[in-house]
């Protein structure tokens, strides 16, 4: 098969075209270099996290690879055989677990043979969905194509110090079903939740009274959970639990931020989801165009698409005769996969 080059530096220019390339280039033994690797971030090229995910899509298909050094801004890939399995990967920072995740899953689920993974490293950052969503949100639709998934979060972890622990546990299915996501349903709930990992409780309760204002929150539906070594940090998080879907939408503290203006955001990605009546939020968009693909079809209605999912669809069609028509109108989004 001849080798496929992609470049990194177009659309977002950052990790998830890395992540979708090796994904695809697993599941269909495509032999690809990867060029201009995150060429849009400071400093560009290959950081710790991003060198596990390479170094583990080659351990699960006996892959031989180039370039896999921090700082590489190229990589040269040749996968072999998926080989399902038990495999530990350590990221060997707070990098993201559950972006690793995404690099290696979709050829996992379709394997000959279960897998067991045990990723270390961090499991709430910063520009990456946190465990909460993958259970919560992305798990459920996957469930809904055919796929076999648990997850498992063994212990939480943050930045700087990392040392969280996610277990999934993966029985391949010899194909994936296509899903049509139009329609959101009735809200049946919405509940908040605010996390401090090594922070002062009233951070927490600050953050869930902002939302509480916003959207009319009681009590019962607000939730603060104090973590103790598993590194500094904070994470709030708004659920709306339809009767179609289940979203989650995530805020992150940061330093020098006020813990309302952390809220503050978050209630504004809340309510433009809400406004637009769309089952599928902006980020889940992202997450479900591979295993569409690997599914050969599916649609959903959801928010304009950010660069991301518009770059990730670019990468994907590089790989696999379809197209994803995109449909604006009136704030919204329809996304369909075709093939040619």
């Amino acid at each position: 098969m001849n080798e496929l080059e992609i470049d990194g530096s177009f659309g977002e220019g950052g990790g998830q075209i890395l992540r979708t390339t090796l994904a695809l280039a697993v599941h269909l033994r495509q032999p690809v270099r990867l060029v201009n690797i995150r060429a849009r971030r400071r400093p560009p090229g290959l950081r710790r996290q991003h060198l596990a995910c390479v170094l583990a899509a080659a351990a699960i298909s006996s892959g031989q690879v180039e370039g896999a050094e921090v700082g590489s801004q190229a990589i040269r890939f040749r996968p072999g055989p998926v080989r399902p399995g038990d495999y530990t990967f350590d990221i060997g920072t707070a990098g993201s677990t559950t972006l690793l995740l995404q690099a290696i899953l979709p050829p996992l689920l379709l394997a000959d043979g279960p897998s067991r993974l045990t990723l270390k490293g961090g499991t709430h950052n910063p520009h990456a969905p946190p465990f909460d969503f993958l259970d919560q949100v992305l798990l459920p639709q996957l469930h809904k194509m055919g796929a076999k998934v648990t997850l498992r979060l063994v212990r939480p972890g943050f930045y700087p110090r990392g040392g969280g622990v996610l277990e999934a546990h993966i029985e391949p299915v010899k194909r994936l079903n296509p899903i049509t996501r139009l329609r959101r349903g009735e809200v049946l709930e919405i509940a908040a939740k605010a996390v401090v990992a090594g922070l002062p409780r009233h951070i927490a309760a600050r953050e869930l009274g902002v939302l509480a204002q916003r959207m009319e929150l009681a009590n019962p539906a607000l939730t603060i959970e104090e973590l103790r070594s598993c590194g500094i940090g904070n994470v709030v998080t708004v659920t709306i639990r339809s009767r179609h879907i289940t979203e989650l939408f995530t805020g992150f503290g940061e330093k020098g931020v006020p813990a309302e203006t952390v809220a503050s955001r978050l209630a504004d990605e809340v309510e433009s989801y809400l406004a637009a009546g769309v089952p599928v939020g902006p980020y889940l968009a992202d997450q479900l165009l591979v295993p569409l693909a690997l599914a050969g079809g599916g649609e959903f209605l959801t928010l304009p698409p950010t660069r991301h999912t518009t770059t990730n669809i670019a990468v994907i069609e590089k790989f696999l005769p379809l197209r994803f028509q995109v449909e604006r109108e009136d704030g919204r989004c329809r996304i369909r996969l075709t093939y040619q």
